[in-house]
């Protein structure tokens, strides 16, 4: 908006109003007098342009973001606490229940136990929020002096711990809310619903799935793979926890039933000419890390994942020249996913 008011067209400008005959040359009174007002006007401007891109969503960040669109109701989801189930065994193998509220640690992160599911199986959760909270294997060491424990572990994750949720992905939530209103238990309604949830990551929807006021709702956790048991089982009893009576989001009527998304795993294999000094483990690294970016991205919203594709990003993999023979689960073609399908990427095999 402001492109054109740069130091030196002020200074042009503003030497143009001293009246002729007087000395405006570089390192007169007037000229030195000019400049510095002159370079505070053009900073003045660059900062009128950034305080301008503020006060609308499709270019505000952080808190001035959350304050363009908080009119609507949308805000900012925070850092949320990783859910796991972990297992305690006394002497001899048995399993021994602990009681609700015994802290563990694991590394350098706490745990706590806040639910019993089942005899020595309980829920534990993260006692730091984010994604750190999400390892999910390895020993129990326990804080606080537990009768009859002999060791306890981390056998899952149930409800992936998020971190704050980003700019861009706030901004997306926004415009997909904006193009697509949610109101009266239409479809886009209940994808809202489900993902008011934490933990969730993605929803579809399929009305009348078994008939009349019949939907479906199908999930994914936050990063894009099948959610757990007790995050289906969470959702349901927000939306619609006794079907049809209307207890939950659902209006009266509505038969809602809540899913997991199906996982398909995708194999990959294919030969590559290293760059020299590279090594073929990190570059498989490398590479095993982009597809799960190009993963999360094509989750519930492609019907299949691409074989030229992901050829490309093998090729944008650094220390990666060339490759030949690329194969997605054995065929070279592409893979499709039907509509309740996530891709995973299972075995990444690359040859020299």
């Amino acid at each position: 908006m402001y492109e054109d008011q740069t130091y030196e067209a002020l200074l042009e400008r503003m030497l143009g109003r001293v009246p002729e005959g007087m000395d405006k040359r570089e390192g007169s009174i007037i000229y030195d007098a000019l400049a510095p007002a002159a370079a505070e006007l053009a900073q003045m401007y660059l900062e009128l342009e950034v305080s301008n891109n503020l006060f609308f969503p499709d270019t505000a960040t952080g808190e001035y973001l959350e304050r363009s669109i908080v009119w609507t109701g949308i805000a900012r989801h925070p850092a949320s606490k990783a859910q796991l189930s972990g297992r305690f065994y006394g002497s001899g193998e048995a399993l021994l229940d602990i009681p609700l509220g015994s802290r563990f640690s694991l590394g350098l992160l706490h745990y706590s136990a806040v639910e019993k599911l089942s005899p020595g199986m309980y829920r534990l959760e993260s006692e730091a929020a984010g994604r750190e909270g999400n390892q999910y294997s390895g020993q129990l060491l326990p804080i606080d002096y537990i009768p009859g424990l002999a060791r306890g572990e981390i056998t899952a994750l149930l409800v992936p711990g998020t971190d704050a949720e980003e700019d861009e992905v706030l901004r997306q939530r926004y415009f997909a809310s904006a193009r697509r209103p949610s109101t009266s238990g239409n479809k886009y309604h209940y994808m809202e619903w489900a993902q008011q949830v934490e933990g969730v990551g993605g929803a579809r929807v399929f009305p009348l799935w078994a008939g009349p006021k019949t939907v479906k709702v199908v999930i994914v956790d936050t990063e894009h793979k099948p959610a757990s048991a007790l995050l289906v089982s969470q959702v349901q009893q927000f939306i619609d926890p006794a079907p049809g009576l209307g207890e939950g989001q659902a209006p009266v009527g509505a038969v809602v039933t809540v899913e997991s998304a199906a996982g398909k795993t995708i194999s990959v294999a294919a030969r590559v000419t290293l760059a020299a000094g590279y090594a073929l483990q990190p570059v498989i690294n490398a590479f095993s890390a982009i597809l799960e970016k190009y993963r999360k991205e094509k989750a519930f919203t492609a019907t299949y994942i691409s074989h030229s594709v992901v050829g490309a990003l093998l090729l944008d993999t650094e220390g990666v020249v060339d490759y030949s023979g690329l194969k997605l689960n054995g065929g070279t073609g592409n893979v499709t996913l039907n509509e309740t399908e996530v891709p995973l990427f299972g075995s990444i095999v690359l040859e020299v």
